[in-house]
Parts: C-alpha cells; structure tokens; sequence
C-alpha cells in the first residue's frame, strides 16, 4: 500500500539561512516538492538540492502570481496526485502574517496530513540584527504584531487605543503602503510626535538598512531614504537603543532622519 503524501508548512525565518531551525534545514534536503514565497531569500533557495521540484507561488501588494485559494488547491492537488514529501516554505513564521492557518484548513477539509514547522518571524529577525529589543525593563513591558495590508485591500485601520501604551513596542508588518494612516492614528491615540520609529529594510540580509526617525517625521523620512519593501516598521522606546545593541555584522547601513 502506497505511503500518503504529507506536507510541511515550514517558516524559513527573515532571510539569513543560518537563522532556519534545524527541522526547515532538514525538510529542505528530504523535500520531493517545494513551493516557496516571495519572501523567501535567495541564500535559502541555494539550499535546496538539485533535483527538487521549485514552484513558485509569490504574493506582493497588488502583484499575485497566484491567488492564496489557488495556492490551497494546488497543494491539495500536489498531495493527492501521488506519494511524496512536499514543503509549504514560507517566509518568517507560517502562522504569523503567513497565510499558514488558511493552507493548514484546506489540507485538513482535504484530510491531508500536515505539519507545521515555526520559523523566527521578521519582527524577530529584525529585533535582534538592529538591536531593537522588543521588550526591555522600565521601556516596554509588552509588544504588538499588527498588519499594514488588509484583505482585499481594505482600508487599514486600528482601534486606537491598542496603540496608545507608551510601555509597548509595535511592530508593523507589510505596512510601506500605510505610512500616512499609520501615522495619524498613532498620533490620534496619543504617542508623542517625537516617539521613535525605526525601518528595517532586508532584515537579517546582506542588504539590511535601518533607517531611524520618529512619528512625525515618518512618512518624509520613508520617501527620501527610498525604503522599498521587505521592510518593518517598529514604533517604541526601545527604538533609542538601535545605536547601543545594534550589530554592525548585520548593518549596511543606518540612515537618521529626525
């Protein structure tokens, strides 16, 4: 009797190879097929054996390859057809930002096995090459994960009052796009003008650029440094501790525009 086909929904982390967990390093030699994210670098790609099959299935704002519930059915389509070990390789973590929870339903209403494998998400990834802590004792006490990017492009909004803790560092994902309304709500909810901000561009890679500047001048700061996405956008107190922790290994560059 034929062994069934299993996936693995495996986050491949910011970018850095060396920062995949040693179950991703695994799957990716055992892999037979491999469908792989916009997100996912160059350098981890390189990783992967001659002979797998690569299918690629990248999302940007505005620009899908292909549709997530194509992506559902594809994946059904590819454990079904025959026996074989395929990995679902999404940047960061799968079940943060990643669309992993929706992929995982299909697989499941499908009644294929799967696994999820958890990576270091971009917020992680980005802490720690710029040294931004995301908790720090007597700066913040907790920190928020919070989309830039709405389903189908909806108009991106936030109860303010989640904003409003000076002792919380936030970090938004996908959120180039959102600068203005970002801004304006973090001011409605009472941050101060002068709250730091920092972008990091290429978190963890060779190409890694930090630009720091603050809320209110955000939005100018972006335009003129050309920050380009994949980029985070961290708002908080620990921000001022960029210059200190940062790692100069992981920085190409830090621009500051107050």
């Amino acid at each position: 009797m034929a062994t069934q086909s299993k996936v693995w929904l495996v986050g491949a982390g910011p970018g850095d190879p060396e920062l995949l967990t040693v179950k991703a390093q695994r799957l990716l030699r055992e892999a037979d097929v491999i469908v792989y994210d916009r997100l996912v670098s160059q350098a981890i790609l390189g990783l992967i054996p001659r002979g797998v099959q690569l299918i690629y299935a990248g999302k940007a704002c505005g620009n899908h390859s292909m549709a997530q519930e194509d992506i559902n059915r594809m994946l059904v389509r590819l454990a079904q057809s025959r026996s074989r070990k395929i990995v679902r390789l999404k940047g960061g973590d799968p079940y943060i930002f990643g669309r992993g929870s929706e992929e995982a339903q299909a697989l499941q209403q499908a009644g294929i096995p799967f696994e999820v494998v958890p990576g270091i998400t971009a917020a992680q990834g980005a802490a720690a090459s710029a040294g931004i802590p995301l908790t720090h004792r007597g700066m913040a006490r907790r920190f928020q994960l919070i989309t830039g990017h709405f389903q189908q492009d909806q108009p991106w909004s936030v109860q303010e009052a989640a904003l409003a803790d000076e002792q919380q560092t936030l970090v938004f994902y996908m959120a180039l796009g959102q600068l203005e309304p970002i801004r304006a709500a973090l001011l409605r909810a009472g941050r101060t003008p002068d709250t730091p901000v920092a972008l990091v561009e290429q978190a963890t890679l060779p190409g890694q650029r930090v630009l720091q500047t603050t809320i209110d001048a955000m939005v100018d700061a972006v335009r003129q440094a050309g920050v380009q996405p994949p980029a985070l956008v961290m708002v908080g107190e620990t921000v001022r501790l960029a210059q200190a922790l940062g790692q100069p290994a992981r920085i190409s560059e830090v621009q500051r525009h107050v």
